[in-house]
């Protein structure tokens, strides 16, 4: 006779979308990942900080990581919903640009770009990159789904991977 290991089912949830790589696309992206995370039911503060972090990773796609014809590609993945993490992961075609890291990157007072990597630093519990053959990159940024227990500090790391 041969036994199993019970297995635990797998409880994480996923969601992709292809998108056209125009200022629509990165829009729809917001918008489809808002509704997404909502039938979720994540909590409302982690579905605004994904929102706005999907909101810059699509512009960055479409601004910096667009090649004509090709698409982009927003991922949300949230692994074990009751103690997990979302993983938030945006593909573009240019893989030979790659974002600036944080700690090197200076934008004027009266510049109108330049700050979306900022902003998902401060959002994000960590973010980097990884390359997509045969010429793209994925930005991806994970937010812990669940808060932090009462009583203890909240320690945000960020641990930026560069390219």
């Amino acid at each position: 006779m041969s036994a199993t290991t019970p297995q635990l089912p797998s409880t994480a949830r996923t969601f992709t979308q292809q998108l056209s790589s125009t200022r629509r696309g990165a829009r729809l992206a917001r918008l489809l990942a808002y509704e997404q995370l909502r039938s979720w039911e994540l909590s409302p503060t982690v579905t605004e900080r994904a929102e706005q972090i999907v909101a810059e990773l699509a512009a960055n796609a479409v601004l910096h990581g667009r090649v004509q014809g090709r698409d982009f590609r927003l991922a949300l993945t949230l692994d074990h919903p009751a103690a997990g993490v979302l993983r938030i992961a945006v593909t573009d075609a240019r893989g030979d640009r790659l974002p600036t890291a944080v700690d090197d990157f200076v934008t004027t007072h009266d510049s109108e770009t330049g700050r979306g990597l900022l902003l998902v630093t401060a959002l994000a519990d960590r973010w980097g990159t990884e390359p997509y053959p045969p010429g793209g990159k994925t930005v991806w940024a994970e937010l812990s789904s669940v808060p932090a227990s009462r009583g203890s500090g909240t320690v945000r790391r960020r641990d930026h991977q560069p390219g």
